[in-house]
């Protein structure tokens, strides 16, 4: 069990060694940038080059963070969720009044691999520019090229900015992080694997950006590629563990069901795709060729497993098809909504798609709940999100759509019917609370980044204080 006090301390001390970082690199404001990228040479010729352009911006999911829902494509204006704030993705059409028209490609790459904007100003990694900085300077060219003649401008801003709280709001701390996180140097093939494999690095720990959602956050909340793609949240979903561990990650499929997972956003008997993940396919991997879709699942399969003691057998090898119409037929409900059973929760809101016995739709349409990591996982966030919000795709999607009963039940009928399910469907240990969901549907349970942020900032002042006060009492000193 993790020590919370000294916890926070350590988080608290890790912010006073960056506001010390950030103090004394004060002066990278006014230090001019390192020589840009060099524009390729030998191109091919303009269309080709956009249209390559494009399935690169597709494959790094650019339209899904900067389109906001009924807004046009790549205008801005959607409120990314971080634990310190909302960052509103801005214009990147080549609007030159509103967007990136007046960026030079030196500019455009030093915002994608670098972080850093036209004016100077740092980006904030909800881009994930340390996943971008991969991209070769032919890529980046290409989709400087889609982005300036491919792309429609839109002569407008969002209608909201980013404005998150003190000490966040100081875009200069990004330098300090930066030199401590980012890597700006383009990928390396590594020559004892295969072609197959270093595309498939390129792609997923670069334009993909797989463990930008997969892998979990240290301290200052940059990736831990010690676990890489080991499992991390997005807002309050789940990304899980993508490893090749059998129990905890995704050792018991093929590379062949990995590439279709990710064209098709599901695999019979073990999973289908939502929320963040289900964007993700919708707009960018079911977009790419098999073969780069192959490329990605050969190196996700070889990354280092990481396994999670809770998980004792694999995600989708819980549960079995199970009626209990016996306590749900001729059985009274309560007046309390809140002391329906979970037999009665699932007759009244799952029965009618997902069968009686959870067995899924005759025609395959609608998956069974058993055999489903969504219920197996020893994590149910997923399982209350999908309950809350509902499966939502994308217009030229073929599956039936789930709805969400957010607005229908309350959190105790969430959790009780959740409960219910991994109960009969899936891990039987998993229990679902009323406190869980209730968290789950505010967004997550809230973080105390900012107040450990501005106390390390405190911390690091003093330090700064104390130290230059040592330094004048020793200068008296010496000349005592």
């Amino acid at each position: 069990m993790i020590d919370k006090t000294r916890f926070s301390w350590r988080i608290a001390g890790c912010y006073g060694a960056l506001a010390l970082c950030l103090l004394s690199l004060g002066v990278l404001a006014a230090t001019p940038q390192g020589p840009a990228a060099p524009t390729p040479t030998g191109a091919a010729n303009p269309s080709e080059l956009v249209q390559r352009g494009k399935y690169l911006a597709i494959a790094g999911d650019c339209v899904a963070c900067h389109t906001a829902p009924g807004g046009k494509p790549m205008a801005g204006g959607l409120a990314l969720p971080t634990p310190i704030g909302a960052v509103i993705a801005t214009n990147i059409t080549p609007s030159k009044t509103h967007g990136i028209g007046n960026y030079t490609e030196a500019q455009f790459i030093d915002a994608l691999r670098k972080g850093v904007r036209a004016d100077g100003q740092r980006l904030y990694p909800a881009m994930p520019y340390t996943s971008y900085a991969l991209v070769s300077d032919e890529d980046a060219h290409a989709m400087y090229v889609y982005f300036m003649q491919g792309v429609a401008p839109i002569d407008a801003a969002p209608t909201q900015a980013t404005a998150l709280s003190f000490p966040f709001n100081i875009r200069l701390s990004m330098a300090a992080w930066n030199l401590l996180f980012l890597d700006s140097k383009p990928f390396a093939a590594d020559a004892s694997k295969t072609a197959e494999w270093n595309r498939g690095a390129y792609l997923a720990r670069g334009l993909t950006h797989c463990s930008t959602c997969h892998s979990p956050r240290n301290f200052l909340m940059a990736e831990d590629i010690q676990r890489e793609l080991g499992g991390g949240y997005v807002g309050p979903w789940l990304a899980p563990n993508i490893t090749p561990d059998v129990n905890s990650g995704i050792g018991g499929w093929s590379e062949q069901e990995i590439a279709d997972y990710m064209r098709l956003s599901r695999v019979a008997d073990k999973d289908q795709a939502a929320g963040p993940m289900a964007e993700a396919v919708d707009h960018s991997l079911k977009h790419l060729t098999p073969e780069d879709l192959r490329a990605i699942a050969v190196y996700v399969k070889s990354v280092p497993a990481q396994h999670d003691a809770a998980d004792t057998k694999p995600a989708h090898a819980w549960g079995a098809a199970a009626n209990d119409l016996k306590n749900v037929r001729g059985v009274v409900w309560p007046n309390d909504r809140d002391q329906l059973s979970g037999a009665q929760l699932y007759d009244a809101h799952c029965a009618t798609c997902h069968q009686a016995s959870g067995q899924g739709s005759f025609d395959g349409a609608l998956p069974p709940l058993f055999h489903n990591t969504t219920v197996g996982r020893s994590n149910s966030n997923n399982l209350v999100m999908v309950l809350l919000d509902g499966i939502k795709r994308v217009r030229d999607m073929p599956e039936v759509k789930m709805q969400g009963f957010r607005g229908v039940m309350s959190d105790v009928q969430i959790a009780t019917l959740a409960s219910y399910l991994t109960q009969h469907y899936g891990n039987p240990d998993v229990k679902v609370t009323a406190g869980q969901v209730k968290a789950l549907r505010a967004g997550g349970a809230p973080s105390s980044l900012l107040w450990l942020a501005r106390i390390g900032l405190i911390v690091g002042l003093l330090v700064l204080l104390a130290g230059l006060a040592w330094l004048v009492r020793r200068g008296r000193q010496q000349r005592g």
